[in-house]
């Protein structure tokens, strides 16, 4: 078992209202995917922009059994006007790096999903490269993980994050704040609950204790948000969780996806900014629609990496996140073989009792 000491009974609580959220809230998605036919979803896969991840990479993981997607959400200004990013409080320049990354996987028999976030400040080892916003190449190196999509775009995360974990990629997704703030206003805004009043002046979010309903630009600043919780990256991969949670929850009880006129603008907002893996096509959503249709809510499980140090000072990175290896191989190696994977831990350092964030208010 993990080292981490267990998790607040109050907060276990928390984290398995909002998984059975998510769950049913998938499974609701899916189910429609399914009844609206082959048209809609071929329409849906043509609007998505492709990029390939897998281009040029060697020496790769052996495929496990199950299925496994790497989601990542960027921080590209690509497409924003500069009353945009003033608005979204994203500055002129992005780095171009992945703001949130997070690996599903969906046992082979279907009846089993793992979701597991992985910090975008872990230390690792990024394989030698041709950098992909400039000219030249580089040696291998050690960077954050969230550096992986600057240097050397999509392959180069596929490549980072295999290497981290022993897993075969077999489809990546990647979505950017434009569609994100776009999906939250077309929903109607998502409500979030905090314990205490959060702010941070770098995203522009500031909110009172209590429950506040987001807007997309509210939103964005809430799962982007450094400056909270002592800067801690695994309260806020924490937020982002919740978050999309209470987003598709929003979504199934104010009936956006069973309004078809509704659900038209909540889904060329979504993929208006998504690209995916050229094989993650129109056959590939359905096939998934159909074998979830039977999925179980509580085998869903929710969660992050084991961690050994949550903020390293490494010289010339600044702070960043030491996995805890034995317990990290531990859990990709059981996702690995399609086994039931040893108990998610809140990835606070070991020995370490992790303290509940603050938005994590027991609504």
């Amino acid at each position: 078992m993990p080292a981490t000491t267990p998790r607040p009974a109050r907060h276990r609580g928390f984290v398995s209202r909002w998984v059975l959220r998510l769950a049913a809230a998938l499974a609701a998605m899916v189910l429609l995917t399914s009844g609206v036919g082959h048209a809609m979803v071929d329409s849906v896969a043509g609007a998505v922009r492709r990029v390939d991840p897998f281009q040029g990479l060697r020496d790769r993981p052996d495929a496990g059994r199950g299925l496994n997607i790497l989601l990542i959400g960027t921080d590209s200004r690509e497409g924003l006007t500069e009353e945009q990013r003033r608005r979204y409080h994203v500055g002129d320049v992005g780095c171009h790096c992945a703001d949130a990354v997070m690996l599903l996987h969906l046992s082979e028999s279907r009846d089993r999903m793992t979701v597991v976030s992985l910090p975008r400040d872990t230390y690792a080892k990024l394989p030698a490269h041709d950098l992909v916003l400039s000219e030249g190449h580089h040696e291998g190196h050690a960077d954050k993980l969230n550096a992986a999509l600057s240097h050397g775009g999509p392959p180069l995360m596929v490549r980072t994050v295999e290497s981290l974990t022993g897993l075969r990629v077999d489809h990546y997704l990647e979505v950017d704040f434009g569609s994100f703030v776009r999906a939250v206003d077309e929903v109607g805004g998502v409500e979030v609950c905090s314990a205490e009043p959060l702010k941070d002046e770098h995203s522009g979010l500031d909110i009172p204790a209590g429950r506040t309903m987001l807007d997309g630009v509210g939103a964005l600043s809430y799962v982007r948000a450094r400056h909270l919780d002592g800067g801690s990256d695994v309260h806020r991969m924490e937020r982002q969780q919740e978050f999309l949670a209470a987003f598709l929850d929003r979504a199934i009880n104010d009936r956006v996806l069973f309004n078809p006129a509704r659900l038209g603008g909540t889904v060329d907002a979504l993929v208006d900014s998504v690209a995916a893996d050229p094989g993650f096509g129109a056959e590939e959503m359905l096939e998934l629609a159909s074998l979830m249709r039977e999925f179980d809510p509580a085998n869903v499980e929710f969660g992050s990496v084991p961690l050994a140090d949550d903020a390293r000072e490494v010289e010339g990175l600044g702070s960043t996140v030491i996995w805890d290896r034995p317990e990290s191989d531990r859990l990709f190696g059981a996702l690995r073989l399609d086994e039931p994977v040893p108990a998610l831990t809140d990835a606070g350092p070991a020995g370490a009792a992790p303290a509940p964030s603050r938005s994590q208010a027991d609504c």
